[in-house]
């Protein structure tokens, strides 16, 4: 399989609307938290503090743990609201989702109130439609297959 093949499956991608919003939304939450992760800013404590908490909760080395949480979420975020490399980010946004379940959430119970896991089982059921469907129409990855398709 070649690059051109490889590009081809990556970008391919329903031609509906219905991603639209999910991509916007969940783009908009992920890079917030990835900024809060990364940047300290809406609140968060930055790689510094947050590598101390995911430290202190066994996730070591907690200053690169935080780095890499926060990139998945701030530039798989921006991924999303681009509609750029859809699948392969919406996937590596789950296993974080998924991560951040297990080790923070799962004992707290479903609900939010209580610090429980609803919010993120809500991230994984949005990535994983969009996995699924990939970016839809207004996407760049609906460019990058149209532009393959024509060269083909």
């Amino acid at each position: 399989m070649n690059i051109k093949n490889i590009t081809h499956s990556i970008t391919k991608t329903e031609q509906s609307l219905s991603a639209l919003p999910l991509r916007l939304i969940a783009g908009i939450v992920f890079a917030a938290h990835g900024a809060q992760k990364l940047f300290a800013w809406f609140g968060g404590y930055g790689l510094e503090g947050t590598g101390q908490w995911m430290e202190s909760i066994g996730l070591a080395p907690g200053y690169l743990m935080a780095l890499m949480a926060g990139s998945a979420e701030f530039f798989g975020g921006l991924f999303l609201i681009a509609g750029f490399l859809t699948r392969p980010t919406s996937f590596v946004l789950a296993i974080t989702m998924i991560v951040a379940i297990f080790t923070v959430h799962i004992d707290n119970g479903l609900f939010m109130s209580n610090n429980g896991y609803e919010f993120g089982l809500s991230l994984i059921a949005i990535t994983l439609a969009l996995f699924i469907q990939g970016g839809g129409k207004y996407s760049i990855d609906e460019k990058i297959y149209q532009t393959l398709n024509k060269a083909a």
